[in-house]
């Protein structure tokens, strides 16, 4: 018989331990030896955290998992981009991205087995949503690069040097971690809502990973009650939403999201988001050949998106099994991109990285060991 899965060290705030030791009837200040062993030396296991007695490790190592998940398989792509392959404790897999660029880390995370939604062009929703991460499980994303960065240190004996992106001042210098997190991998977000927002705050806070909210980036798919519910949320985490056409027909066909919430409604939400937050929503905009990348579209979404205060990323399609799609021509993606700043709307044209190795926006996909 399989032994009874633990939940996660990862999975709780830094403030949720000290009434935690309380209820264990370990002593308060305890706890905070165990956020300085989780946070700041990367403890991979409760053993490693030697100012805690060694009865108070075991006890902590039967009620709590404290390790990243596991790196199951990494792919080196030619851009310096890497995919990893975790394995969960119950032997699913999903997949997350390091991305370097200009001496910063950002890792893309994923947040279910799979996706219910089935978008197009993604290859996530083609075999549907095995199951929802926990938060622990995201964040464990996070340690397991950690534990990468800091293996690569190690190599090269580098000093230990803190990559977060907004660390408070005094704190103690810490191991390399991510600067930024998308929220961009496996899964709908919002179809997650309490355990992204969960791990978000754990990898957001000062006593945590301490990555700040403007550097964290969640991205939907267009789920509209997850968008005003983010807004209420009083986190200034940057809001993304794939949006990928200016109309209902077009979007109902690319993406079945659209089905239940329509193009109107999504952008009523999205003004709404910004009115209430004052943070702007960039609109992620996949370019598909002869589907939605012609001098038209561009019209209708400059027209859909008039007023608005956002950012737009125009993203040529990275080749996605089982969508016949193509990507556009270099020329035909900077004329759209040109039509979209001579009206005036904050545009940038994304370079996809990590195709080689299908790490690319769209690509990362359910997976199993064999």
């Amino acid at each position: 018989m399989n032994a009874p899965l633990r939940p996660s060290a990862w999975g709780l705030l830094p403030d949720e331990w000290k009434p935690l030791c309380k209820e264990l009837g370990l002593p308060p200040f305890r706890a905070a030896q165990i956020v300085t062993g989780l946070y700041q030396t990367f403890a991979l296991s409760w053993n490693d955290i030697t100012t805690l007695p060694a009865e108070w490790r075991e006890r902590l190592s039967q009620a709590f998992d404290l390790a990243p998940l596991e790196i199951a398989h990494i792919q080196h792509a030619g851009d310096d981009v890497r995919k990893l392959l975790l394995r969960c404790q119950d032997g699913e897999c999903v997949e997350t991205v390091m991305i370097p660029s200009k001496g910063r880390l950002t890792q893309c995370i994923s947040t279910q087995v799979g996706c219910n939604f089935r978008c197009a062009f993604c290859a996530s929703g083609q075999r549907g949503c095995v199951r929802s991460l926990t938060a622990g499980e995201m964040v464990g994303q996070v340690m397991a690069a950690c534990q990468l960065m800091r293996a690569d240190q190690q190599a090269v004996g580098v000093p230990a040097t803190d990559g977060a992106a907004s660390r408070s001042p005094g704190t103690k210098p810490s191991l390399p971690r991510p600067g930024n997190i998308v929220v961009m991998g496996m899964g709908e977000p919002f179809d997650n809502y309490d355990n992204v927002l969960r791990a978000l705050r754990i990898l957001n806070d000062q006593k945590g990973i301490n990555i700040g909210a403007r550097h964290i980036t969640l991205s939907t798919c267009g789920v509209v009650p997850g968008i005003l519910r983010l807004a209420e949320e009083g986190i200034q985490f940057e809001l993304s939403v794939s949006l990928h056409a200016p109309d209902d027909d077009l979007r109902s066909h690319l993406m079945p999201v659209n089905r239940r919430w329509p193009v109107a409604e999504l952008i009523t939400a999205c003004r709404a988001y910004f009115e209430k937050t004052g943070r702007i929503v960039t609109f992620e905009y996949t370019l598909v050949k002869d589907l939605n990348d012609r001098p038209q579209h561009a019209d209708a979404l400059i027209r859909l998106l008039r007023g608005m205060p956002c950012k737009v990323n125009l993203i040529p399609l990275s080749p996605v099994e089982g969508f016949d799609g193509e990507r556009p021509s270099d020329r035909d993606c900077l004329a759209f991109l040109d039509r979209l700043l001579k009206a005036k709307l904050a545009t940038t044209l994304r370079k996809s990285r990590g195709k080689d190795v299908d790490a690319a926006c769209g690509q990362l996909r359910l997976r199993t060991l064999a």
